[in-house]
Formats: structure tokens, sequence, C-alpha cells
């Protein structure tokens, strides 16, 4: 798979699932924009293990809440790489509470980050897209985006809104050479996932290593699916051997969706 001579942005990319999949577009061949918060120093080692495949890697520091951020991110990439031909929305937050004590703040931000910044930067995307004739538009969902589960109604909510953004945007770019697509993993250990354990442990009143068991009896496979394997999905959605896949949502989840 040959991604050379391609320009992609990962939003969410300095860590986890999104690091990833710039990782892994970049050892391809495609050159990437990572963009992200952290540190730092945090930052830079995620840039340079990006770079270290040999093609041109971008940072940009968008905040997912600011559209005007978002669409300069899009035409800083555009002028600076020539194309974004493949757009990776990655970006998300968690918050775990009782529907009637979520914090309406949190709500607002995971529907921002989640749900609406994949709109910004699509609707900035797609017109470069267009006039090339060729795109890739990837979609981070979640086993989320097809099951609930209590005290997540902000993420759910946001994973579902996702997937079916996914599904118009395919079907209004399906004669124009621009696929969408969603991937919808199940847990995954990043530090989204990590930093839950210790909630749910303290919730059910067990341990931490208790709580990572319990976690993943929504799987069958009894593992935690991994950013890699995730990644490599990603890759083939971009390439050419993908182009008449569009509108779907590939479960990457171990078989939580199945059962």
């Amino acid at each position: 798979m040959s991604l050379k001579g391609r320009s992609a942005i990962v939003t969410g990319s300095t860590s986890g699932i999104g690091h990833a999949i710039a990782r892994a577009l970049a050892a391809a061949g495609a050159n990437v924009v990572v963009n992200g918060l952290g540190e730092e120093k945090d930052i830079e080692r995620a840039i340079g293990a990006v770079a270290a495949h040999g093609t041109r890697v971008l940072f940009d520091g968008a905040n997912m809440l600011r559209h005007n951020q978002i669409a300069d991110m899009i035409a800083k990439a555009e002028k600076e790489l020539g194309a974004v031909d493949i757009l990776v929305n990655n970006a998300g937050i968690q918050h775990v509470a009782p529907v009637e004590e979520f914090p309406i703040e949190q709500w607002d931000a995971i529907i921002a980050i989640g749900l609406t910044a994949a709109f910004h930067t699509t609707r900035a995307a797609v017109p470069g897209m267009k006039r090339r004739k060729w795109g890739r538009i990837i979609n981070i969902c979640s086993a989320h985006s097809l099951r609930a589960s209590p005290f997540k109604s902000a993420y759910v909510s946001a994973k579902h809104g996702l997937a079916g953004f996914t599904k118009t945007v395919a079907l209004e770019l399906a004669e124009m050479g621009i696929t969408s697509n969603a991937i919808s993993p199940g847990f995954v250990w990043t530090p989204l996932v990590e930093k839950q354990i210790p909630d749910l442990a303290k919730s059910e009143n067990i341990s931490e290593e208790a709580a990572k068991r319990l976690v993943l009896t929504r799987q069958p496979t009894n593992r935690f699916v991994t950013a890699d394997e995730v990644a490599a999905l990603a890759v083939y959605l971009a390439g050419e051997e993908a182009s008449s896949i569009t509108g779907a949502n590939y479960t990457i989840d171990g078989g939580w969706t199945a059962q």
C-alpha cells in the first residue's frame, strides 16, 4: 500500500489512536499534519515519531472547539503541502456521569470535539478534494456508534451522530472520487481509556486490575484492540484499493457488537 504523494490531516494525533494512524500514514508515504494537545516535549516526541518515516510532517495546534482555527489548519495544509487528500477525524474526549448529573460544559465539549469538529474539518476540506476529484474522509467512531453504555450519554450521542454524518457525506460525494467511511474500535488501551479505569474501580469498589478485566467483558477476544490495528485499517481505507468503499462503518472491536 503506497500513499506516496498524498497529504493527510489527523486530528488528535499527538497520542493514542490518532498518533498510530499518523505514523502509519507516514510509513505508507503520505505527508502528515499532526494535530493535538499536550506538553511541548510530548508533542515534539510525537512529531518525531511520525517524521521518522521520511515524509513531510507539519504540526498544527488548532483547537477543535474553534471553527476558525480548524479552517485555518485546512488552509495551511493546502498551501504548504499542496492538498488535503486524506482527512482523519479522530479527536475526542470522554466524561462519565449519570445523565441528571452530567455537567453541561462537558456535554457541550464532547459533542463539539467528537462531532461538530468533524463537520468543520470536512466542510473546509471537501472543496479541495472536489477540485482534485479525489479524497478520503475517515471518521474514528467507536463501538459506541452502534451500542450504548450507561453514564456515557454525550460520548454515545457524539459517536452515533458521527456515524450518521459519515453516511450523509458519502452519499453527497459518491460520484466525485471522494469516499467517507467510519472505523468503530472497541476498547483500545489509550490515554482516553486509561483515565476511565480509576473511576470505574472506585464506582465498583474493585481494584484497577479488576476494572480492566471488567471493561474487557464487552470484548469476546478478552483483550484490548491495539492502536496499530486501527491504524492499519485506516491506511487501507485511504488507499486506491478502497475506492468503492464508502458510507461504511467498520467495527474493530474484538466481537463486541457481534453479541
